[in-house]
């Protein structure tokens, strides 16, 4: 008697699907396609400051969250700081990796690639003389950010390799951090109904 088998179909947990769907739909309306972002961010004390994300405008109107999610920032106590929270840039290295992370498994799941494990770990250099005022020629960012992912797949390394350049390929993240980015900072006087007491 011979033995029929089913062809293995990966679940790692993406509905390429409604992906694809979406794809489609905002190919024959690109103005859905105009999202834009957003974050408050409310200062504590000190160094520490606590953002929220909760709404974003998509798909030609506001959008929410299914809640408000909330990030603390602050530096660490060898900079004289609290340390309530990762750094400003450390929440750089997270957005990246987030972002590289969620296409692999996109990325995978169309093409039918089980995911086992994947971690990433990710290091940034930075030379503080430039943010501390010590010397003007150090920039104040990262001089540069390594990735490495170690993935454990139902697929070759070849197959590993071309899931994560896809992902890098197709990243928002990995874009704004290796691009240059338009940034405008504008102020204004807060009221004094929304001051601190």
């Amino acid at each position: 008697m011979s033995k029929t088998t089913q062809p293995h179909s990966a679940d790692n947990g993406v509905n390429v699907q409604a992906l694809l769907e979406a794809k489609a739909a905002l190919a024959e309306a690109p103005e859905g396609a105009r999202f834009r972002w957003r974050a408050t961010s409310e200062w504590v004390k000190g160094t520490h400051s606590r953002a929220t994300v909760d709404g974003f405008f998509g798909l030609g109107s506001e959008q929410r969250h299914r809640s408000t999610f909330t990030f603390d920032a602050d530096h660490p106590e060898i900079f004289a700081a609290t340390d309530n929270g990762a750094t400003p840039v450390e929440y750089v290295l997270v957005g990246l990796a987030g972002c590289l992370s969620a296409g692999i498994a996109s990325v995978a799941q169309y093409r039918n690639i089980q995911l086992r494990s994947v971690r990433a770990s990710l290091e940034a250099g930075m030379d503080l003389q430039g943010v501390l005022g010590i010397d003007a020629d150090v920039r104040n960012g990262f001089d540069g950010i390594k990735v490495h992912y170690e993935i454990d797949a139902d697929a070759t390394p070849e197959q590993i390799a071309a899931l994560v350049a896809q992902s890098q390929k197709r990243s928002a993240v990995f874009d704004i951090v290796a691009n240059p980015t338009d940034v405008t900072v504008t102020t204004s006087k807060a009221s004094k109904s929304g001051s601190k007491a």
